[in-house]
């Protein structure tokens, strides 16, 4: 009995397999006879059916699932159907999560719509995946000049202002100042100058998810990322202990133009002093 038994699952086992690789081979057909029909929606779902099915194919039908997509989102643009739009690129990203060419055409969409610091994430995503692919540089560069403002470079080409600021963070790091909030990071330079200045603690917060995952970058390339907590939230929103885990000692900023209706300079500045900063006893 117990050999039959084995027997028997292993028939049913094997049953399974073929059933799945028989559905599979009708859905791959059913997917290109859409596609040569131009009913790339149909196409679409034979091909979430078939690599759900068989992930093993996933490299084979890669280039094929790719064009698919594209051509089932630009209708679904021209319908304006847009959450289903995004959903489908949610699912192709769940199968392809390093797909650089996904998260570059996900980006492309997002910036015509409007969402520029969305697109700005996705068009950075697909440059870590592949520094060499052009589309996603040139779409990065590109919605950066809209969310990057001037006066950052402004500002950070200026000498006498940069030093002012070095020179009165070290000074409160000195007078025993060890744990540092920067609010409204920017690229990070604050928060570099008190690390550098010798603040035991540093934590950065930037609303803009383009200027945070710069900073990150910046960051990085002073080898500081291990000792500068970078985080993508609005001030108003950072909780002891959930995100920082004490009260700070220092608060720094330099929330301006823009800020003044967005972060809000004051409004920041008193939340961080009454929530955040350590008070004076």
């Amino acid at each position: 009995m117990p050999n039959s038994n084995a027997k028997l699952h292993s028939n049913h086992r094997g049953g399974r397999e073929a059933s799945r690789r028989e559905l599979v081979s009708r859905s791959l057909q059913s997917a290109q006879h859409c596609l040569e029909n131009q009913d790339f929606g149909t196409a679409y779902a034979h091909y979430l059916l078939v690599l759900n099915l068989a992930p093993e194919l996933k490299t084979t039908v890669k280039e094929t699932f790719q064009f698919t997509l594209f051509k089932w989102a630009e209708e679904l643009d021209s319908l304006a159907r847009i959450q289903d739009l995004f959903n489908c690129y949610e699912q192709a990203l769940e199968l392809y999560p390093n797909d650089e060419v996904i998260c570059n055409s996900m980006g492309e969409h997002l910036f015509r719509m409007g969402f520029r610091d969305e697109a700005a994430g996705y068009f950075h995503k697909a440059v870590k995946l592949n520094p060499d692919f052009a589309d996603a540089k040139e779409n990065f560069y590109r919605v950066a000049n809209w969310l990057v403002e001037r006066w950052h470079f402004i500002m950070l080409n200026d000498a006498k202002r940069n030093l002012t600021y070095l020179r009165a963070i070290e000074n409160a790091v000195r007078s025993g100042s060890k744990s540092v909030l920067d609010i409204g990071t920017g690229t990070g330079i604050l928060s570099m100058f008190a690390k550098k200045a010798g603040a035991s603690f540093v934590y950065a917060c930037e609303l803009s998810k383009t200027m945070y995952e710069l900073a990150r970058d910046v960051v990085a390339a002073n080898n500081m990322e291990r000792e500068i907590k970078l985080l993508h939230l609005k001030s108003l929103d950072l909780e002891i202990p959930k995100h920082i885990p004490e009260r700070v000692s220092l608060v720094v900023t330099e929330t301006v133009d823009a800020g003044l209706f967005g972060e809000g300079i004051v409004e920041s500045l008193i939340h961080a002093w009454e929530h955040l900063l350590l008070q004076p006893k």
